[in-house]
């Protein structure tokens, strides 16, 4: 039998960490640097936000109290949020928006192929249609990384600056946890920690490609999953839950 708490708290990491990226990425709207990447953005944000959807709605059957997708994605004070913190770091340019993606990317291919064999049928559903958009974000973003990194000396300069900036945000991929641990052995959900090889070659491989540099962290950025988040994080839910605040209980 499934750990309900356990299992309701795996479903707010995932859906938190979906909601959250897909707000960064819609900030773009209308903002990118060219055309294509003002249609492709905002599609990725669809994405992660569609995602977000599917697995708010799981976590409030788990959770039988009746709250719907939209109370669990805009009535929760920050500290109930559980998303990674590498997804709630701003836009910054260009190349910290394409990393963050990369990073992100690059792990939730091989969580949710892992995941299309869930215990849980819902969730298997959810990664059955997540793999498949995961797997352009990862080319896409992958794409870009190399782009920059092996182009201008201003580009290459600025990815490699993302790449300090962002890289102590990625040990968070993998932690693990009394949750992560309940899941993976009830067939629910990958151990995360497991996972760290594949991301490794993924990021090694595009980085040999790009001209970057992996850099050792001594002491990676943690905290999201418990609740704890940067000062950035209330602009972001600030604007995020607006409209819902504002206008309680409002239909469209």
């Amino acid at each position: 039998m499934t750990d309900q708490p356990a299992f309701l708290e795996l479903l707010l990491r995932l859906g938190d960490d979906c909601l959250v990226l897909g707000h960064r990425l819609s900030e773009w709207c209308g903002h990118a640097p060219m055309l294509e990447e003002d249609l492709s953005m905002p599609n990725m944000a669809l994405d992660l936000i569609g995602q977000a959807r599917s697995i708010y709605t799981r976590a409030g059957e788990v959770e039988g109290k009746g709250r719907s997708e939209d109370d669990l994605a805009y009535l929760r004070a920050d500290r109930e949020y559980r998303n990674l913190l590498l997804v709630e770091r701003p836009n910054g340019d260009f190349a910290h928006t394409m990393l963050r993606q990369f990073y992100y990317a690059a792990f939730m291919e091989p969580y949710w192929r892992e995941a299309v064999a869930s215990s849980d049928a819902a969730l298997a559903g959810i990664a059955g249609k997540a793999v498949k958009e995961i797997g352009y974000h990862v080319r896409h973003a992958g794409e870009w990384v190399i782009r920059l990194g092996d182009g201008t000396e201003e580009s290459a300069r600025r990815m490699a600056v993302a790449v300090d900036a962002l890289h102590p945000y990625t040990g968070e991929l993998f932690a693990v946890d009394g949750v992560t641990d309940a899941m993976a052995a009830a067939g629910v959900a990958p151990d995360p920690s497991a996972l760290r090889p594949e991301w490794d070659a993924t990021i090694d491989t595009i980085f040999a490609d790009a001209g970057l540099r992996r850099p050792e962290v001594a002491y990676p950025q943690l905290g999201g999953r418990q609740g704890c988040h940067g000062e950035e994080f209330g602009f972001l839910l600030a604007e995020l839950q607006y409209m819902q605040r504002a206008y309680p209980a409002m239909t469209w």
